[in-house]
């Protein structure tokens, strides 16, 4: 028994591993099959030890069908929306802005992120366990989708991912020294279909007479408000983590002080995180906006502006 268990647990270490390396990395090293023969291994011991799955197991993923609506979700802390600013000039009155409140902000460097034209959402992990996702709502209470989001392979169920696995000896991604992982873990992504798949999936359902989603965004949107788990678990959905919204712990530890050094964390987790650009003054940022403009043609997912 002590055996099988064993197993059972190194099962799930290992398709948490392959699922990073193929959703997250887009760099598989096992084939499909080879994947899907571990997964039914795991199946074949979960019907025998129901009582052994928990959460964070790759079978969880589908989730089962919600029948009475959407909980609703009081967001640890508020889920902000964003200020605009259109032009060089608008960028720098919105430091001046801020310098207004704490001059110290003249003196700050800058991180540059795409802004994902997605579905917000919000995702709590209990010791290194996913156990609740969120809508953005109104930005005070969302919406309870776990089910739902568990379906999107990019999610890690369990924090850090395995990061590598040499001469089958399976070791942790390692996160910086001066961290580690709290106790309770809040953090804020975006949710979307790439749009080489929105396109596929637009076709299927126009072969099949179906209603077509006029964009991405929609699409990704319904496919996570919908009350079906096996319906989300078709579209594709991808997503990318870029905040901690709250972070709890009785373990003297760290928490990541700048930008940079979140999306640094974050990507060292195992989560999915956006490009970004680090720039030491407000001219660098402006610069670096710039050249996005023509590449927001060329990215497979869709972005409405850039993010500083």
């Amino acid at each position: 028994m002590n055996q099988l268990q064993a197993r059972y647990e190194e099962l799930k270490e290992t398709l948490h591993f392959h699922n990073h390396r193929y959703h997250v990395l887009d760099d598989p090293i096992i084939s499909d099959f080879e994947y899907d023969q571990l997964l039914v291994e795991l199946r074949q011991i979960e019907e025998q030890h129901p009582e052994w799955i928990t959460p964070d197991s790759p079978t969880q993923r589908a989730g089962a069908p919600l029948s009475d609506g959407f909980v609703k979700v009081q967001h640890p802390a508020p889920i902000l929306s964003l200020s605009n600013a259109f032009d060089p000039d608008g960028i720098r009155a919105w430091l001046e802005r801020i310098a207004k409140v704490d001059e110290r902000v003249l003196d700050a460097d800058f991180v540059v992120e795409p802004k994902l034209d997605g579905l917000s959402v919000v995702l709590h992990y209990q010791n290194g366990v996913f156990v609740q996702g969120a809508t953005r709502g109104d930005g005070e209470v969302g919406e309870d989708i776990t089910n739902n989001l568990r379906t999107i392979k990019a999610l890690p169920l369990k924090i850090p991912v395995m990061s590598d696995q040499v001469s089958g000896q399976k070791e942790s991604k390692s996160l910086m020294p001066e961290y580690s992982i709290p106790d309770y873990l809040v953090v804020r992504g975006e949710a979307f279909i790439r749009i080489s798949d929105f396109e596929a999936l637009n076709n299927r359902l126009s072969d099949a007479g179906e209603k077509t989603y006029v964009n991405p965004r929609n699409s990704a949107a319904g496919a996570l408000r919908n009350l079906d788990p096996s319906l989300t678990a078709t579209r594709k959905l991808t997503l990318y983590i870029y905040q901690i919204v709250s972070w709890e712990t009785n373990q003297p530890t760290n928490q990541p002080s700048t930008q940079k050094e979140t999306i640094n964390y974050l990507q060292a987790l195992g989560f999915p995180v956006p490009e970004s650009i680090y720039c030491q003054t407000i001219d660098d940022v402006i610069k670096a906006v710039e050249p996005w403009g023509e590449r927001r043609g060329l990215l497979d997912y869709e972005i409405d502006g850039m993010v500083f």
